[in-house]
């Protein structure tokens, strides 16, 4: 859309022009697209500088002590290009589960069911933030927390952005409910089998065990999470212009449609929906379903839903093709935030930065230590977004050191759990991160706006559990 063009208030009131809400200078910070490809670049002159090296594994487990040099020729010079079909192909999975499950979602919309569950909980919680954000925060945390859900979240992201648009929040509430929600999840991990699960094994730390303080901390970094989306939501709903995306249209793609009615039609098809995501939560569980299982899933609710709601197969055809369109975008951000974790692993260089890191933890005292990790680990999640694998390369590294300041192995899997999961709110090279924001419409340094002083209180909580848990032996 124009500058010239009418855009949305965060409530769906008064229209302004984005010339009246910003004047006529355009954003200078870098489309995610731009921060993203600036990053690729990044990574490939870090190639050049860093020498190359690789420690020795067992299965997909560095064996600590085995950290050598390598030969590596120099990347191509055209390498951040050539790496980007790389990069696409790598995460492969999820480009197309959300292109497909965007096509589902056009199926879903078009049955008029879901407009019709939003126009319901708009006309029930309208009055009752507190029990819209906080129960729905803590919804999406449990999920995280329990069985690792974060991918599949992704298909909630336009819903809640017209919930909330519709009472006059915005689209950072929206996301905030979502991604505070899994972050917080992610960071104090009760049972979460593709993190904690996976760093306590390698650990040699028995499975599930010390989870009560982990549900305790959970509880807590819950309410700070709810309290930070609230205080920002009464500010944008006393006064619009405080909305981080005031300037952003919304005009089109998240506005419900006259008839919200729930009719028994549209009841089935949203009890075949509840069913699907309960099917899932099941399969996840029991029989560690992923993405592929889920877009069998979600594909198959579609189908259902069409035919509860008696939509002929070409209306199915154009709203799937219609749906999976307006996440093309997303896709794409998806698949050249990988590619940065392409070129370093071409680079041979994730190695040397992990044991630079690691390394001289190994002199601190035990609290320092802890500390230590905790920076380690956020760092490190800069370069590995993904949980389960920077529980592979730095948890065998981490546990021995822990063993040699002073620390129980238990510490060394929570630093590691807080150091992945709260910034996996942050880090711009989490390929999830970066597609919700631009679902949701939200640049990145707006993002940063409003998620930075959490984080802040966020790793509060985190400095003081890790002192706690080394002064009390955790």
């Amino acid at each position: 859309m124009s500058s010239s063009e009418a855009q949305p208030t965060t409530g769906g009131g008064t229209r302004r022009s984005e010339a009246e809400l910003r004047g006529s200078r355009p954003s200078r910070f870098p489309d995610a697209l731009v921060l993203i490809f600036g990053l690729i670049l990044l990574a490939q002159l870090a190639t050049y500088v860093l020498p190359a090296g690789e420690f020795e594994r067992e299965g997909r487990q560095v064996v600590r002590g085995t950290y050598h040099a390598v030969e590596a020729a120099p990347l191509p010079i055209f390498t951040f290009l050539t790496a980007v079909p790389a990069g696409l192909a790598d995460a492969a999975d999820i480009i197309f589960f959300i292109l497909i499950v965007g096509g589902v979602f056009g199926v879903l919309r078009a049955t008029g069911a879901i407009d019709a569950l939003i126009g319901l909980a708009i006309r029930r919680l309208s009055g009752r933030p507190v029990l819209l954000v906080g129960g729905m925060v803590t919804l999406f945390a449990i999920g995280s927390s329990t069985v690792g859900m974060a991918e599949e979240y992704m298909p909630f992201v336009p819903l809640l952005v017209t919930m909330c648009l519709a009472l006059r929040m915005d689209a950072v509430v929206a996301l905030g409910i979502i991604y505070v929600g899994a972050g917080v999840g992610y960071g104090c991990a009760a049972l979460n089998p593709f993190t904690v699960l996976i760093a306590q094994s390698i650990a040699g730390v028995e499975l599930t065990s010390g989870q009560g303080v982990r549900w305790l901390l959970l509880a807590v970094c819950l309410v700070i999470g709810v309290h930070h989306i609230l205080r920002y939501m009464r500010r944008v709903q006393a006064d619009p212009n405080h909305s981080l995306v005031h300037d952003v249209s919304y005009a089109e793609g998240f506005d419900l449609p006259d008839d919200v009615r729930l009719t028994p039609a549209r009841l089935v098809v949203v009890a075949v929906f509840v069913a699907g995501v309960g099917l899932f939560v099941y399969g996840v569980g029991v029989h560690e379903w992923y993405l592929t299982e889920l877009t069998a899933v979600f594909l198959g609710m579609a189908l259902a839903a069409a035919v509860a709601a008696r939509i002929s197969p070409n209306r199915v055809a154009r709203a799937f093709y219609t749906g999976a369109a307006e996440l093309t975008t997303t896709a794409i951000i998806v698949g050249f935030a990988r590619t940065i974790q392409v070129v370093l692993t071409e680079g041979q260089v994730i190695d040397t930065i992990i044991h630079a890191l690691a390394s001289p933890l190994q002199s601190f005292p035990g609290h320092v230590a802890a500390l230590g990790m905790l920076a380690v680990q956020t760092l490190c999640n800069l370069f590995i977004p993904s949980g389960s694998g920077q529980a592979y390369v730095t948890m065998p590294i981490m546990a021995p050191i822990a063993d040699l300041t002073g620390l129980t192995r238990q510490t060394a899997v929570l630093a590691y759990q807080f150091g992945d999961g709260f910034t996996n709110m942050v880090v711009p090279t989490n390929a999830l991160l970066m597609g919700m924001l631009a679902l949701a419409r939200i640049p990145y340094q707006r993002w940063l706006r409003f998620v930075g002083p959490l984080l802040v209180k966020l790793y509060a909580v985190a400095i003081l559990a890790l002192i706690l848990a080394v002064q009390l032996g955790y």
